[in-house]
């Protein structure tokens, strides 16, 4: 994910460039001409191991299963035998059951029943209303403020800079053995980090006051998006990693187009940019301190649930312990019974020796 910011370092001069030389329609021309070789990079892609239908070619060959036009041909069918009809029958279920499944297999809609997964899309829902504005508006605010553009223009290529390392060093940071099994919070640290970022961002009056908001947003940024897929699959696991993706990037796609316009809204009602950050920053914030007192809930219930878990796999040992425990007493009290005969008789036939004997 460190690559985006590399781009980003050369396109914030470039678009200016553009814009100046061919206009705002030349330049996004050309930028969507630069886009669309992304499809072309896409259509690359393959899955990894052979296709299901080979696979799926490949067992019936091993079972000598015949196909359905096969079976419906004049002679055919009456050469195959009982078995081989249940198999065919059976395929046919199976292929019927795994047309219902589909819509599970791509996209698991029991993740709602999830505990952390809520807090995480709730969490991300309102975090996204206020993420991407303040970039978008960065540029603006510097020329509102008397900036050249150019100048303006650059303070995304520093944004994008010093992201592009914050995104590693966060990974290794989240790596070590004292944030991995408490990386919720660190992603919340993360998100209320970008909305102080914000609300100190109209204290800057000049040139040197923004480069500042930049790089301390940069680090920010750069943080979140690190960890915004990594907090996820330790929420859901890597099974339902794909499919939890998928779902929180369908939902996230209205606060994120929202966001900007609504930014902008605020913009054009105030006549000054330092009101658009201070709400984005407030959004932020309160999202941050949203995720870091859900996230403790989820750990103190999960603590809880696990205690819960190792009590009732006790309590079922000891259940199934007693019966042996029973079961070797009753044997033991056996063995006395059946030893006490056997002295008893010894001692009698001792005692009538002696007598014997006198």
């Amino acid at each position: 994910m460190a690559g985006s910011p590399v781009f980003l370092c050369a396109l914030a001069p470039l678009n200016q460039f553009l814009f100046d030389t061919f206009g705002w329609r030349g330049s996004f021309f050309i930028l969507g001409a630069m886009l669309l070789n992304c499809c072309v990079a896409g259509a690359l892609f393959r899955p990894i191991g052979a296709p299901p239908k080979q696979i799926q070619k490949q067992t019936d060959k091993e079972l000598n299963v015949p196909s359905k036009d096969d079976i419906t041909k004049g002679g055919t069918a009456e050469k195959v035998n009982s078995q081989v009809v249940s198999l065919v029958a059976g395929k046919d279920q199976q292929e019927k059951q795994d047309c219902c499944q589909k819509i599970n297999k791509f996209i698991d809609l029991s993740l709602f029943k999830h505990r952390g997964f809520l807090i995480y899309l709730v969490g991300n829902i309102i975090m996204f209303f206020g993420f991407f504005a303040p970039i978008v508006f960065l540029a603006p605010y510097a020329k509102h403020l008397g900036i050249d553009e150019y100048s303006a223009a650059f303070l995304l290529s520093i944004l994008a800079i010093v992201d592009m390392i914050a995104r590693p060093g966060t990974g290794l940071i989240a790596n070590t053995k004292w944030i991995r099994p408490r990386i919720q919070y660190f992603f919340s640290f993360s998100v209320a980090f970008n909305g102080v970022c914000h609300l100190l961002c109209p204290l800057a009056t000049g040139y040197s006051g923004l480069v500042v908001y930049a790089v301390f947003f940069g680090l920010a940024f750069g943080m979140v998006c690190a960890l915004l897929f990594e907090t996820l699959m330790d929420l859901v696991g890597a099974q339902r990693f794909s499919s939890a993706v998928g779902l929180v990037t369908i939902i996230e796609c209205c606060p994120v187009l929202l966001g900007p316009p609504l930014g902008g809204a605020l913009v054009d009602a105030f006549d000054d940019y330092k009101y658009m950050y201070y709400v984005c920053g407030a959004v932020m914030l309160f999202a941050g301190l949203f995720l870091f007192i859900m996230n403790f809930y989820n750990y103190r219930m999960l603590e809880k649930e696990e205690k819960q878990r190792q009590y009732k796999e006790v309590e079922m040992k000891n259940a199934e312990d007693l019966p042996k425990a029973e079961e070797g007493n009753i044997k033991d009290k056996d063995d006395e019974e059946n030893e006490r005969p056997s002295i008893e008789e010894g001692d009698i036939e001792k005692h009538e020796t002696k007598l014997s004997q006198t």
